[in-house]
């Protein structure tokens, strides 16, 4: 006691240490998550704010794209001469495109020396040289197609704002240079455009050529001017959709950036923000998390120093509620160990003394041969019964090897119909309804018709006989108690409910009557073993049962199954007689580490013609099959054996490819129970002889191979 109390004091005071150390943990990772979450929403408002400025850079290109062609078309067929001619006319219309477009400072067209023919600002153009401006010389060996300058200032006598110019080349129809068109845009327009979008703190824009050169930035760097600084795009990130952190050479200012190319143009957009703002709306969000921590860690500490007060009074209350738990505990094991144990014993030796009885009778000398098979026949109907009796407990505990099968539950209760009225008597009416769809489970078909029976068997000892009893089945989507959506069938259940109009279930009994052995009835007229198989079978099968009850009106017994997809053609194989199948030879390979029961079937199956050789061990049994000496037709195995287990030797069989079946025997395995018999034949014990023979004759229909007979009483391999 004192030393718990001394571990618990201490667990306390390290707690009032974890108490300050935790939130400081719990504030670092909170800040770490907090930073990558603000990051995140920082590049995806980085990648907003670039779609924007890409649409909008592109419908401005667009524009100026289709006004050159517009001016280009309108010049394409007059001479030099022509234009000077008419260019009153033509600079008016010039400088009507011109006032029509905000981002547009004016248009030109020049002759083959960089003269002004005609442009949108003057008229009549001044008669001097543009040569030297980039938008000309460009042009001049090539035709490159669309060309973006770099920006410049007005040259006098002309005024105004910085521009850089867009120009194509004009030719003759043989492709001689014959001058450019060419559209002055101003880079004031995007800088305003992007003052407009750019609200947020730290907010960068850009425009720029492939090699770098700034057109347009927001904020400015120079007054009265726009920075160039060529050959700055960061490698990997202008052609994909990575966002950048990079500091600029113009302002020195660290950004997180991101780029994205104008489809047809020689041109960049980029967007971004500063890594100070982005940090800024961090450590503000984080000043929110202390507003609730601080004041979450000093209650904190008072709790568990209130709690190190109390330690000592709630480990002596819990030390002695678990003292009383672990004692009702024992009770209830115990009162459930023995009730079970005493039922076992009770009921297996009524059945040995069936047996003993028996076994003494037919020592008696000169006895008549129809006493002698009297005597054996309750002998056998014993055995069965005993059999039975397991099978019953397995059931319950489901540990039983199941044997699934698809079938419909509708026709198994319709078959039954007749056998469950003579089995609860001719005063007790028996109406069924099954749908008219069918409804299939994957489930033991015996151990169905075994519940089904049980449940009938309790309804007409509730009825006293009389009454009427009510099977019906359903298809159903739920069942009453929820479950997981990944345990539950994709098709739904199968719901059979068993209904009587008997005395009823007190309520304190209704949690108790599907225990092995519980039972209301008398000495003599149940065992309560029935309802613990119906429960055992429904759990076993994926299913589950339930049940509805009130004193004086009746109960209600509802076995769900899961439902399947039917199997077509699905039918019940007629039951056999029981008369064994003489052997005609067959070679046998008996493996059983019991050496009485190995025997017994060994001797029984030469008496059928059969040719046996026994072998106690698994190990040795495989040898045999390896060596080749003897060739056998069918392997007949135990389950339950030291060392290699008959499933494990089946399995190494097949895996060897020696092309010989195997039929197995258990009486109870619970690798069997938990994963099936993996394909192959199984017979249960304690089995008969007839069973035996027919099990082998299904594996192998026509002996392939003759091995040497083994004598009765030879030596065990």
């Amino acid at each position: 006691m004192q030393t718990a109390q001394s571990k618990s004091l201490t667990m306390l005071r390290w707690m009032m240490v974890a108490s300050l150390a935790l939130p400081v943990a719990l504030f670092l990772i909170a800040a770490h998550v907090s930073y990558g979450t603000t990051s995140e929403e920082a590049d995806r408002e980085i990648r907003r704010s670039l779609d924007v400025v890409h649409e909008h850079a592109l419908k401005v290109f667009e524009t100026i794209d289709r006004s050159l062609s517009e001016i280009d078309e309108i010049v394409r067929d007059l001479s030099d001469t022509d234009i000077r001619t008419r260019g009153q006319a033509l600079h008016a219309r010039l400088r009507q495109l011109a006032d029509s477009l905000p981002q547009m400072k004016s248009a030109w067209v020049f002759d083959a020396n960089g003269r002004p023919l005609v442009n949108s600002m003057i008229y009549p153009a001044p008669d001097m040289t543009f040569a030297d401006r980039d938008y000309f010389s460009a042009h001049v060996k090539d035709s490159i197609g669309t060309f973006i300058g770099a920006p410049l200032t007005p040259r006098s006598p002309y005024q105004g704002a910085a521009f850089f110019g867009i120009s194509r080349r004009r030719q003759s129809d043989d492709g001689s240079f014959t001058g450019i068109i060419q559209a002055s845009i101003l880079p004031d327009y995007f800088e305003h455009f992007y003052a407009r979008i750019g609200r947020a703190p730290g907010s960068y824009f850009a425009l720029r050529r492939f090699d770098g050169l700034i057109l347009a930035r927001f904020p400015a760097a120079v007054q009265g001017g726009t920075a160039s600084t060529p050959g700055d795009i960061p490698a990997g990130a202008a052609d994909t959709e990575q966002l950048v952190t990079e500091t600029s050479p113009v302002d020195g200012v660290e950004r997180r950036v991101g780029y994205q190319r104008l489809s047809g143009y020689p041109i960049y957009v980029s967007t971004g923000l500063e890594t100070a703002t982005i940090r800024n709306r961090w450590l503000s969000t984080i000043s929110r998390h202390l507003i609730f921590g601080v004041p979450a860690t000093v209650l904190l500490i008072i709790f568990l120093a209130l709690a190190r007060r109390r330690t000592e009074h709630l480990y002596v209350e819990a030390a002695r509620r678990l003292e009383a738990e672990d004692a009702l505990k024992h009770s209830q094991r115990m009162e459930a160990l023995g009730q079970l144990t005493g039922g076992v014993a009770h009921d297996f030796n009524n059945l040995l003394t069936v047996i003993r009885a028996s076994a003494d009778l037919l020592r008696r000398p000169n006895l008549p041969d129809e006493r002698r098979q009297r005597y054996i026949d309750a002998i056998s109907d014993t055995v069965a019964r005993a059999s039975k009796l397991t099978s019953q407990l397995l059931a319950f505990a489901r540990r039983q090897a199941l044997k699934p099968e698809v079938f419909d539950i509708g026709r198994s209760v319709a078959t039954l119909r007749d056998m469950t009225r003579t089995l609860v008597g001719s005063r007790i009416e028996v109406v069924t309804s099954v749908p008219d769809e069918p409804c299939y489970v994957n489930a033991d078909a015996g151990q169905f018709e075994t519940a089904l029976i049980n449940m009938a068997v309790n309804a007409r000892d509730a009825m006293a006989g009389q009454g009427l009893l009510n099977i019906a089945v359903a298809p159903v989507a739920e069942l009453p108690t929820p479950v997981a959506p990944h345990d539950r069938p994709p098709l739904g259940y199968v719901a059979v409910a068993v209904r009587d109009t008997g005395v009823g279930i007190p309520p304190e009994q209704v949690g108790r009557i599907f225990e092995p052995f519980f039972t209301t009835k008398t000495i003599g007229q149940g065992t309560g073993l029935g309802l613990s198989q119906v429960f055992g079978f429904a759990k076993q099968s994926g299913g589950e049962i339930g049940v509805l009850s009130e004193p004086g009106r009746g109960a209600t017994f509802t076995l769900y199954l899961p439902r399947i997809a039917g199997v077509s053609g699905q039918t019940h194989a007629d039951p056999q007689p029981s008369v064994p199948i003489g052997g005609d030879g067959m070679s046998v390979l008996v493996v059983e580490d019991n050496i009485a029961v190995g025997r017994s079937a060994t001797e029984a199956l030469a008496e059928l013609g059969y040719r046996t050789t026994l072998v106690d061990n698994a190990n040795d049994a495989l040898e045999e099959l390896i060596s080749g000496m003897t060739r056998f037709d069918v392997v007949f195995t135990d389950v339950v054996m030291p060392g290699m287990t008959g499933l494990e030797f089946a399995e190494e069989i097949r895996r060897l490819e020696l092309n010989v079946p195997v039929v197995l025997a258990s009486g109870y395995s619970h690798v069997l129970a938990q994963q099936g018999t993996h394909g192959f034949e199984l017979l249960r014990k304690p089995y008969s002889i007839e069973e035996l023979s027919r099990v082998l004759r299904r594996v192998v229909p026509v002996p392939l191979y003759r091995a040497p007979s083994v004598v009765h009483g030879s030596e065990v391999h």
